[in-house]
């Protein structure tokens, strides 16, 4: 896998993004192929391979955690594409902040908060 290091200093046992590429990520030191939705505690992998077919539905498993995400990030591939409309204004509704970047923006934005230990969840495309 070809990555790009994004490594700040975190508490032990938290789901650290360490590198993404080559069409997938380590996170927490375990290699996951493909697209994923990652938690502070937790990380899944999702089905999603383009913009496309981001939808509330595929969604799903990043909002409907106790206590909700007060953030998702979204990582939509190797360059920046404009959101798909009416999902960010339906996670509003349910207390939910969209946050719409590239998946290596998205890696870094997931890191930092982390750190800051918020609430959030990063669904993030796989990128070569």
């Amino acid at each position: 896998m070809s990555d790009f290091d994004v490594t700040p200093l975190i508490v032990e046992g938290r789901q650290l993004i360490h590198a993404y590429g080559g069409g997938g990520f380590r996170v927490a030191g375990r290699e996951y192929r493909g697209s994923i939705i990652v938690f502070p505690g937790s990380t899944l992998a999702w089905d999603v391979v383009d913009v496309a077919a981001i939808t509330l539905n595929s969604l799903a498993p990043a909002v409907s955690t106790d206590p909700p995400a007060e953030v998702v990030l979204i990582g939509c591939g190797s360059r920046f594409v404009p959101q798909v409309p009416g999902i960010s204004a339906s996670l509003r509704e349910i207390g939910v902040a969209l946050e719409w970047m590239d998946t290596g923006a998205a890696c870094r934005t997931f890191n930092i908060l982390l750190a800051e230990e918020r609430r959030i969840a990063a669904a993030l495309i796989a990128v070569d």
